[in-house]
């Protein structure tokens, strides 16, 4: 059968949980009047409450959805209960020629795709074919530099200040004062030292262990500016990272044109963080034969739907390219090659030893490293006597698990007392699962 996605995961695709109940109410081939399916494709039809039925399609390589309802939700409930019939009931589909519509659909498809290359490659082009002034240029990156430098020696004033009055203080300092600063961040184009600036401004309301918390990012701060400081002097790599933590940003069409890293990566880990009216998609990748880590990040404003052609749990066969940096970790997916089997169990883990050692050495050549994927095998989630939770292995040692997250219990039941393999993000001091290999089978847990 073309697809070898569970339930949970095509469920893990629904824009809410509304549209994943009413998903699961069209799992049913009662419900639909056609059905048929190829390698790559699947399709039907569903009556709806106008006269003619609805034509749904499947694109099951990536996957990609297309419907003839009205539905602004992507995917919206047709899409998924085809999906999730074709996984439950195979059987229901007939294999034959994709009728006309379907070819419409992914000729299309194919002529989309085209455009955007053949823009990107336009673009390209048009950029080396202008002129560039090489003064004008410098001038303004040395105009930035200048005010973000400023902004920053303002900030390593406030630091010291901050630790000079101790932070016995912090807690009766209004919001204003975390936000002018961060305002004066903004206004030296440093956007994203000021969003570790409203990061701090949480920390004093976090429970125990707060004080430590804001020593520990005032720190890093600190380290940032002295580094900006003298950022000529430093290896390329340690200015990479120093200027994307700013704020800077890569120009994507320039990080395609670099040579890529191709493998089978497994999609190990996803979860979605909500910031205003933006949405941030973290999807994990490990390499099968590179044994690399990689995130992939996607955005999407408002209502607009994330990207739903990489998995959890699923496998793209893919060349990727990094993002620079000392410990690069931050990448794009440069060619998608043809669907890749799921994996049977994991490849590859390490030991919590081996895991904090990795993050340790990472923390070395990247002190503002924020998340840090950890692959463990052989561990097992028990809850302490003061209610914590945490993972530990044979040789006794443990790490604590995020304190918020939703599903220790379940996560407990998957394991029965038993090792498991999991997948999480650890901050340096708690971790946070995102998926576990358990009783033969692959699970999300965010």
């Amino acid at each position: 059968m073309p697809t070898t996605l569970t339930t949970d995961q095509i469920l893990a695709l629904a824009p809410d949980s509304a549209s994943a109940k009413a998903g699961q109410g069209l799992a049913s081939s009662r419900k639909w009047l056609t059905l048929g399916h190829t390698e790559q494709s699947a399709w039907g039809q569903c009556q709806g409450s106008g006269t003619n039925p609805y034509q749904t399609q499947i694109d099951l390589s990536e996957p990609a959805f297309h419907c003839s309802c009205p539905s602004r939700k992507f995917p919206c409930k047709h899409g998924l209960g085809l999906f999730l019939l074709l996984t439950s009931q195979p059987d229901a589909f007939t294999e034959s020629t994709q009728p006309g519509w379907v070819n419409d659909w992914f000729t299309s498809r194919v002529q989309r795709a085209e455009k955007h290359a053949e823009k990107l490659t336009k673009k390209a082009d048009k950029q080396a074919k202008t002129i560039v002034d090489p003064a004008a240029q410098a001038r303004r990156a040395a105009e930035r530099e200048k005010k973000v430098a400023a902004g920053l020696s303002e900030l390593a004033l406030r630091l010291r200040d901050l630790v000079r009055n101790g932070f016995a203080t912090v807690q009766s300092q209004p919001p204003k004062f975390w936000e002018t600063i961060a305002a004066r961040m903004i206004d030296a184009q440093a956007p994203g030292v000021a969003r570790l600036v409203r990061k701090m401004a949480t920390l004093p309301a976090t429970g125990d262990g707060w004080h430590g918390r804001l020593l520990e990012l005032a720190s890093k701060l600190f380290l940032l500016c002295e580094g900006f400081s003298r950022l000529s002097s430093l290896p390329p790599e340690t200015q990479a990272d120093i200027r994307t933590i700013a704020g800077w940003t890569y120009s994507q069409e320039e990080l395609l044109a670099q040579p890529g890293l191709r493998d089978r990566w497994w999609v190990v880990g996803q979860r979605v963080e909500e910031e205003d009216r933006l949405r941030v998609q973290f999807s994990w990748l490990q390499g099968e034969e590179s044994r690399r880590s990689a995130l992939l990040l996607q955005f999407a404003h408002a209502s607009q739907p994330l990207d739903t052609s990489v998995i959890a749990g699923s496998v793209i066969d893919a060349e990727l390219v990094f993002y620079p940096g000392a410990c690069p970790l931050r990448a794009l997916i440069k060619i998608r090659h043809s669907a890749a089997p799921a994996l049977d169990a994991p490849s590859h883990g390490v030991t919590i030893a081996q895991a904090v050692a990795a993050y340790g050495n990472a923390l070395a050549h990247n002190p503002w490293i924020e998340r840090f994927p950890f692959s463990l095998q052989a561990v097992i989630p028990y809850q302490d006597n003061d209610g914590r939770w945490s993972v530990r292995d044979k040789a006794g040692h443990r790490l604590l698990l995020f304190p918020h997250f939703p599903r220790h219990w379940e996560l407990f039941a998957l394991s029965g007392g038993h090792e498991i393999f999991l997948h999480g993000e650890w901050d340096g001091e708690h971790l946070l699962p995102l998926s576990v290999w358990a009783t033969g089978r692959f699970v999300r847990l965010l």
